[in-house]
């Protein structure tokens, strides 16, 4: 079941699992972009059969206006809605609460994850922008080595924001877990209906989540 929700600053869809949620995820967009992607709607239904409830929500700069990239003076009022975001989902009562998102949305969650150690319980990350296009000189990876918060992230091998060595020794900077899951021949949109996205990103959040329990 889909609901609309707009509660506590935070605007987007609410997908209901059938029963009791095992977890609670929320899931956001990329700076092109907004939470009604195929990619995002695609990941809800995935994780909805698995029995999580899925939050898919606009980030702030997406509530002031319709288009247009997010500006870097700002980000951190993005952040403060993707805290938002998990605090909405807390109130929904499931446990663990994980967070993520596409792109310039899971790269927010992560910096968040970092700041806030006890915030988030795991990231799913959906093709992190490692650097501009054409500019590996650029890495965002300051906040990586404070990154304890367990991670999947999800990554095309022809993903113009990062190679996948780039990412994998980007990935080594990390001190918490991480998962990497890798699709030979994906772009930055992850093509989730051509490649297997949902499916194998499914199955390694709840990898971490057995890892944690044990």
């Amino acid at each position: 079941m889909t609901e609309l929700l707009q509660k506590q600053g935070v605007r987007g869809q609410l997908h209901r699992p059938e029963g009791d949620p095992v977890a609670g995820l929320v899931l956001t967009h990329g700076a092109g972009s907004n939470c009604d992607t195929k990619l995002l709607r695609a990941m809800a239904e995935g994780f909805v059969e698995r029995g999580v409830l899925v939050l898919l929500f606009d980030l702030p700069f997406r509530q002031r206006r319709a288009s247009g990239p997010p500006h870097p003076s700002r980000a951190a009022e993005d952040r403060e809605g993707v805290a938002e975001a998990v605090a909405v989902m807390r109130d929904f009562g499931p446990e663990p609460v994980w967070a993520g998102g596409h792109s310039y949305g899971g790269r927010q969650a992560s910096m968040l994850a970092a700041e806030v150690p006890a915030g988030i319980d795991a990231l799913l990350l959906l093709s992190y922008p490692l650097h501009p296009p054409a500019k590996p000189e650029k890495p965002r990876t300051d906040h990586f080595p404070d990154l304890r918060t367990p991670a999947v992230i999800v990554h095309g091998s022809k993903d113009p924001f990062a190679t996948t060595e780039e990412m994998e020794s980007a990935l080594e900077l990390i001190p918490g877990t991480t998962i990497l899951v890798e699709f030979d021949g994906a772009r930055h949109d992850l093509a989730p209906d051509k490649f297997p996205v949902v499916d194998r990103a499914v199955a390694a959040m709840f990898d971490l989540l057995q890892r944690r329990e044990k």
